[in-house]
């Protein structure tokens, strides 16, 4: 499975961005998805996920809230609509692909990672 996400940008606090990930899979709704995002310095922490057909959805935390996670299978695509952005969220975002029915939130959990796209929130 090959996946690239796209949509990063430099926006100030309190805006929105939506990432996009399209995978070339065409068995995609086979997969659950993941976003996953690594800050300078820091380790890669999960974001969020949702099973094979968009029915369970589960977030950290920090994002709670604020970041929903979905997709389109007839467009083998997945979405990560990021409102009430922090500087905090500032990092490098990945999407990433699993088998299985269970929702993974640690990276070793997937199979196929994206290229990564750079959201940095300005304060």
């Amino acid at each position: 499975v090959q996946l690239q996400a796209s949509g990063g940008g430099l926006v100030q606090a309190g805006s929105s961005l939506r990432l996009s990930c399209t995978a070339s899979e065409r068995t995609f709704s086979n997969y659950r998805m993941g976003w996953f995002r690594q800050a300078p310095g820091k380790e890669r922490e999960f974001v969020a996920a949702i099973n094979w057909n968009g029915g369970s959805t589960y977030y950290a935390d920090s994002v709670k809230g604020r970041f929903t996670i979905s997709r389109d299978n007839a467009k083998n695509m997945v979405y990560l609509q990021m409102n009430s952005l922090k500087p905090e969220d500032t990092a490098v975002y990945y999407c990433a692909a699993g088998l299985g029915l269970h929702i993974g939130v640690r990276p070793y959990e997937y199979n196929y990672w994206g290229q990564g796209t750079l959201v940095t929130v300005s304060s």
